[in-house]
């Protein structure tokens, strides 16, 4: 029956795959994964963990905690190698377009964004109505826990730059919290994205050149116990200069490829699996 069911609601509301990317985020990963209520994996299809080569333990906290949940089909899939952020959502984005899923939800596995923000829209159907439903820290109704004035001051720049640059207004280059019909994903042009911490930048400015149909929600971040990969000054450079080469040429940016990889192949093994119906012990 809980199969019958499950499918019904599928064919409905189309499938839905939950994304989480981790690295080096053991201590928060169980945490994340806790986010999954039952209310909140009625919601999902399938869940699917990608590590990103983690050296830490997040492997193994991520299967312990999602072999602690029911009613919901889980996998943790380890990249061949180091793919960076940006290459493991192209590990989760090919995933969802070989798997036929109809929209995939990006949740960062270190514990700053919860899902509880998203699941009222998902409830309403809003991710249904756009190609991108963005998670946005900095627009009004966010609410910011531990974060520093002043990286709020120059996320804001950030997104005014961008917005100038890309000619819509931009509130949040890329927050974590994220969900993307997967028909947008069809064109694989993700792959020619930089496979480091800009990917979102990428995405954001290509699905807005692409005139898709993007909505920005406000939500809830925290900065706790996290580790942050990011080099303030170099990253702060890059990012301008990934506005610079868009707004200046803009089909130039587009079609080259940032990647690093340009043979597109990104590779992972299964990890762990269970199935929806599999109960705990």
């Amino acid at each position: 029956m809980g199969r019958e069911v499950a499918g019904a609601r599928e064919r409905r509301e189309g499938r839905v795959l939950l994304f989480i990317p981790a690295y080096n985020c053991a201590p928060q990963i169980p945490r994340v994964l806790a986010q999954l209520t039952p209310d909140v994996r009625a919601l999902l299809s399938e869940v699917i963990v990608v590590d990103n080569r983690s050296g830490d333990g997040t492997q193994a906290a991520a299967v312990a905690a999602l072999s602690k949940l029911d009613g919901i089909a889980a996998k943790v899939l380890l990249n061949d190698d180091n793919y960076g952020l940006g290459g493991s959502h192209k590990v989760a984005f090919d995933y969802a377009l070989t798997n036929r899923f109809d929209y995939v939800i990006v949740l960062h596995g270190d514990d700053q964004g919860s899902i509880a923000d998203l699941a009222p829209l998902l409830r309403a159907g809003a991710h249904r109505e756009v190609d991108c439903l963005l998670g946005a820290r900095f627009m009004k109704g966010s609410r910011l826990s531990g974060y520093s004035p002043l990286r709020t001051f120059g996320n804001r720049v950030f997104n005014a730059i961008y917005s100038l640059a890309a000619g819509k207004r931009i509130y949040d280059l890329g927050s974590g919290l994220n969900v993307y019909a997967v028909s947008s994903l069809s064109d694989r042009a993700w792959l020619r994205h930089a496979n480091d911490l800009t990917f979102n930048y990428h995405m954001i400015l290509g699905s807005i050149a692409g005139r898709q149909r993007i909505r920005f929600f406000p939500l809830e971040w925290r900065e706790d116990d996290q580790i942050s990969n990011v080099k303030l000054v170099r990253q702060s450079l890059r990012v301008l200069g990934i506005a610079a080469a868009y707004a200046f040429d803009r089909r130039r940016f587009l079609e080259t490829d940032h990647s690093g990889r340009p043979e597109g192949r990104y590779g992972y093994r299964v990890v762990f699996s269970h199935d929806a119906l599999e109960r705990v012990s």
